[in-house]
C-alpha cells in the first residue's frame, strides 16, 4: 500500500523582503526551503513505512527547481518523487493547487492502493491551511486535520485513529482508509539523512508530470482556475507601544494603571 506525502518548496520567510512600490515579494536571492510543516509529514510517513512496510510517494507542484525539495525527501527514505510542473499550473491558489494534487494522487492510486495522504498543517508562505482539505474533498477521502499523534492504524480493517489538537483540548477521531491527515509540528522530530542516502538521492530520477500528461482542463488549473488572487503583500502597520508604570519597582501601581487604561478603552468593565 502507498502513502502519498505532499510537500512544498517555499521561500525562507526569515529572509523575504517586500517591494515597497509593487507590494510583491522580492524573490531574487531568496533561498528556498522545504515547508517546515511538510518535514513532519514526511517523518510521519517514514515512521509508518518503518512499522508497516508502506511505500511512500512524495509529490510537489512547482517550477523545475522544486527538484531540490524532492531530492531532500528522497534522501530521508521516500521511494518515489513526482514533480508536477508546467507553466499552466503557475499562479494557482489553493483551489487550483488542490485540483492538480488530487488528480496526481488519483493517478498514483491506479498503480498502487493509497492508504493515506499526509500533508503539513499549512505552508509558511500562504498560511491558509486549505490545500489538504481541498485534496480530501476532491478525492472523497476522510479528512483528519491538526493531528498531533496517530494512535492506531489497522490495515486489515482499514481504520485509523488519531488525536487532534484543538484549542484547549484534544479530540480522538477514528476514520476509514483511505484518509488524508494534516499534521502539526508536535507529532514528531524529523530525522536527518545519512551520507549514503544523500548521495543516492542525487542519482535517483524524479518523475515529472506536466499537463500534457495530466490532461487537466486549463480553466480549472493555474491562474485561470483560481477563484482568488493575491493583489498585494504588505507588512502590517504597528503603532508604538506604551509602557505603563514600573512593573519591577511597583507592580501593584502598574497593574492599577493598566486596568484603568483598559477600562477607559472599554476593553474591560469593573
Amino acid at each position: 500500500m502507498l502513502i502519498v506525502t505532499c510537500i512544498k518548496q517555499v521561500p525562507d520567510t526569515t529572509q523575504v523582503k517586500i517591494d515597497p512600490v509593487t507590494g510583491n515579494l522580492i524573490r531574487e536571492g531568496v533561498p528556498f526551503i522545504v515547508n517546515p510543516f511538510d518535514t513532519h509529514a514526511l517523518e510521519e510517513s517514514l515512521r509508518l513505512k518503518d512499522k508497516y512496510g508502506f511505500h511512500i510517494a512524495a509529490i510537489s507542484m512547482g517550477p523545475p527547481n522544486t527538484e531540490f525539495t524532492l531530492r531532500k525527501a528522497l534522501s530521508v527514505g521516500v521511494d518515489k518523487a513526482i514533480l508536477l510542473s508546467d507553466r499552466v499550473f503557475g499562479g494557482a491558489d489553493t483551489l487550483a493547487t488542490s485540483t492538480v494534487l488530487a488528480e496526481a494522487i488519483k493517478r498514483l492510486s491506479q498503480e498502487e492502493e493509497v492508504a493515506l495522504v499526509i500533508c503539513g498543517k499549512q505552508t509558511i508562505d500562504g498560511d491558509t491551511a486549505q490545500v489538504g482539505s481541498g485534496i480530501a474533498t476532491r478525492l472523497n477521502y476522510a479528512q483528519l486535520t491538526l493531528v498531533d499523534k496517530i494512535l492506531s492504524l489497522d490495515i486489515k480493517a482499514k481504520r485509523i485513529t488519531v488525536r487532534r489538537k484543538l484549542e484547549g483540548y484534544h479530540e480522538i477521531v477514528e476514520a476509514p482508509l483511505p484518509a488524508l491527515i494534516t499534521v502539526l509540528r508536535e507529532i514528531n522530530h524529523p530525522r536527518y539523512p545519512t551520507v549514503p542516502m544523500r548521495l543516492n538521492a542525487k542519482e535517483t530520477p524524479i518523475t515529472i508530470w506536466d499537463n500534457q500528461f495530466m490532461k487537466l482542463q486549463e480553466e480549472s488549473i493555474g491562474l485561470k482556475g483560481s477563484a482568488t488572487q493575491v493583489r498585494r503583500i504588505f507588512s502590517p502597520e504597528r503603532t508604538k507601544g506604551e509602557i505603563v508604570g514600573n512593573g519591577t519597582a511597583n507592580p501593584e501601581e502598574a497593574a492599577k494603571l493598566l486596568i484603568d487604561k483598559m477600562v477607559a478603552k472599554d476593553i474591560i468593565s469593573v
